[in-house]
């Protein structure tokens, strides 16, 4: 082996020195710092992102709408960052690129030469644009235009009698005929020469007879006509909470209960609500249910100790077994409120003053959404004062709700005011075989003609809950404001295959946004649904907040007994046709988990006349998301948004609930997908029609 030579040195140095420059050059170079980065996605959704770097990093801080993956890594970062443009979107969908940071924690070198810090790279991402414009309906006279009929429409009005024209005036012998033919004819008036006008009892009888009669002209229905042009006035409650009530408005109330004012809600209709039972003594409530001896029941057991003087081995809260007195019962050591009351006043909540029960006690309190129809509450009281309920006694309660007997404790009871519909705010997360014994009640109400409605369960996620995913069961979710023209999904509202519909049932009472508008107690009111309930610890009815499927439920149960109350419908099969035909479709078009066929609506399925006239535009998302960019002057708009697929619906709102162009009101709908291959679109014109 050759070695070259060590050169001489030209100079002689320390030997300490020496030393001291042979040490410095042995050692490693300074750490250095995560350097800054500015993250582009430009209109992707995911980004790869490649920085040299000797040292450990993890990822400390970043939006939701972001996700990183890996979180944490050693030597260079190489990570992945997406987008979830939806989430990040403004209501106003006015922000053409959106921005975010991610903060990283970094550090590098060891013991004495380690240094840490923290670095902020910006990221950016490019929305895309939607452009279009919503053009007024054009005004026709004459039938010049006519409207094009919405889905489903709901029966005329009925007619007020007949109106029959005779060939001669000594030919007036329908009355007769009528009489004959069992038509009951309970007053007669001359219109001018042979023209009459009969009230009858069966306006289509007496028109077959009449029409039969050779001495007959003619015979009409003397058919309700309305003036054209004008809009009705809502009705708007008095009653000292009832401007909290927020959900009635999103319903479509503010029609249907100007509707009820002309009488025509006269139909008996008994809704059960199987539940914790109710406050009969609550003053909101009195006279809107079937009490002791009248139906209602407690199915609840009691199980006294082994002897005398033991506790009881289960005690439901009221110190007895099964009886026809569902009361609500507790002491002033019970921390709940009433469930069952809560559920009912949300249906049944009467109207007006009712005077005062107490010291600083509402004399007015709440309203329920049926306010002038013939629709009482048939309480079952199946879950205890814990708030417990057994799949036994709810199955008991169903069947007896329906009508069919029940044998408890050796007694047989039946209920003398069947339901036609059925509530269900309650449920849980089992297996469908679990689930049978309730399904088959479920299917034994059905076959006795009642409709049975279920809370689809607040489980955060996809679990169907039951009873509302049993088969015959109308399971209801929740939604809740937005802001925009449209509600959305409350975040705890479960959603799978058997969803239904869904109706208002508010977002977590201290929700950081409230759109409802209302103040309580001088604080903005959350976005919840308030109704009747009872203070057991000072033992006086009271009124509170509340959110979840368990608030949804009841109101779809309160459409529902409408709907036959007024006679649009007849039974549960077309009741649950007509709810989801006029529903107000959001999210994915059609049927989805989420939504169900959307969210009820009491003016479109009861046909209430117009309360209001306003033109906008409604934009949502299939996955649920609303947005509401602004119409300037002329309609046009022009909004930054995700990708994906949209609805885009430009209509008329007549029902005075802020959501334009639902099933029975104009309206003109474009379905959209923006994307990285289509990442601009222009809808033209929506022509409401």
């Amino acid at each position: 082996m050759l070695y070259a030579p060590m050169p001489k040195p030209t100079t002689c140095l320390p030997g300490f020195l020496l030393l001291t420059v042979l040490l410095g050059a042995c050692q490693p170079p300074a750490p250095q710092p995560l350097q800054a980065r500015t993250v582009a996605l430009g209109q992707a959704t995911s980004v790869r992102v490649d920085v040299p770097y000797a040292g450990r990093w993890r990822v400390q801080e970043r939006p939701e709408w972001l996700s990183v993956s890996p979180q944490a890594g050693t030597g260079p970062v190489a990570l992945t960052v997406t987008i979830d443009r939806a989430r990040a979107t403004p209501l106003k969908a006015n922000l053409a690129e959106l921005s975010a940071e991610i903060k990283l924690a970094w550090s590098a070198g060891e013991g004495s030469r380690e240094k840490t810090g923290e670095v902020t790279w910006p990221v950016t991402a490019r929305q895309f644009e939607l452009r279009g414009r919503v053009v007024a309906p054009a005004q026709t006279q004459g039938n010049d235009a006519q409207a094009a009929p919405r889905v489903n429409p709901a029966p005329a009005p009925a007619a007020r009698g007949v109106i029959v024209k005779y060939r001669a005036a000594a030919g007036q012998t329908g009355v007769r005929a009528l009489q004959a033919a069992g038509v009951k004819v309970s007053s007669v008036q001359a219109l001018g020469g042979t023209l009459t006008r009969l009230n009858v009892s069966d306006v289509d009888a007496a028109l077959r007879t009449l029409r039969a009669d050779p001495q007959v002209e003619y015979a009409v229905p003397n058919a309700l006509l309305r003036a054209q042009g004008t809009l009705a006035q809502p009705v708007v409650p008095g009653d000292q909470y009832a401007g909290l009530q927020w959900s009635y408005a999103l319903a479509g109330y503010a029609a249907v209960w100007r509707d009820m004012e002309a009488g025509s809600y006269s139909r008996p209709v008994t809704v059960a609500v199987i539940d914790s039972g109710v406050r009969f003594d609550h003053p909101d409530l009195k006279g809107q249910m079937w009490g002791p001896g009248e139906g209602a029941l407690d199915v609840l057991d009691f199980e006294a100790g082994e002897k005398a003087g033991d506790p009881p081995r289960y005690d439901n809260g009221d110190g007895d077994g099964p009886d026809t007195d569902p009361t609500d019962a507790g002491d002033a050591g019970r921390t709940t409120g009433s469930h069952g009351t809560h559920v009912t006043g949300i249906i049944a909540a009467r109207w007006g003053d009712h005077g005062a029960s107490c010291e600083g006690c509402s004399p007015t309190g709440v309203v329920g959404a049926t306010y002038k129809a013939n629709v009482k509450v048939l309480p079952v009281r199946v879950i205890d004062s814990r708030g417990d309920a057994t799949e036994a006694d709810v199955a008991l309660a169903i069947r007896y709700a329906a009508g069919l007997p029940v044998t408890l404790k050796g007694t047989t009871y039946r209920t003398p005011h069947a339901a036609q519909v059925i509530n269900l705010s309650l449920g849980g997360e089992l297996k469908a075989e679990a689930a049978r014994p309730l399904c088959e009640a479920i299917a034994d109400a059905r076959a006795a003609g009642a409709l049975v409605v279920a809370a689809a369960g607040n489980g955060y996620g996809t679990t169907p809950y039951y009873p509302a995913a049993c088969e015959g069961a109308v399971a209801v979710g929740s939604v809740t404001l937005s802001g925009a023209s449209a509600p959305v999904r409350s975040p705890f509202s479960n959603a799978y295959p058997q969803v239904q519909l869904s109706a208002p049932g508010g977002a977590e009472p201290y929700s950081a946004n409230s759109f409802n508008g209302g103040k309580l107690n001088g604080s903005a009111f959350p976005d919840a649904i308030f109704s009747t309930d009872w203070n057991y610890k000072e033992n006086r009815p009271m009124y509170t907040a509340q959110v979840g499927t368990s608030q949804a439920s009841p109101q779809v149960a309160a459409l529902a007994a409408l709907l036959l109350s007024k006679g649009v419908t007849t039974g549960a099969a077309d009741t649950l046709a007509r709810l989801n035909a006029t529903a107000t479709d959001l999210g994915a078009k059609g049927r989805d988990d989420l939504f169900g066929f959307g969210m009820i609506n009491a003016a479109a399925a009861l046909n209430a006349p117009a309360v209001s006239s306003g033109l906008g535009l409604r934009l949502q998302h299939a996955r649920g998301q609303s947005f509401q960019p602004a119409l300037d002057p002329l309609g046009r708009f022009q909004a930054y948004l995700a990708d994906g697929s949209y609805a885009v619906i430009g209509g008329t709102d007549r029902d005075s609930n802020g959501v334009y162009g639902e099933t029975h009101e104009l309206r003109d709908e474009r379905q959209i997908t923006l994307g990285e291959d289509t990442p601009s679109a222009d809808v033209g014109d929506l022509n409401p029609r």
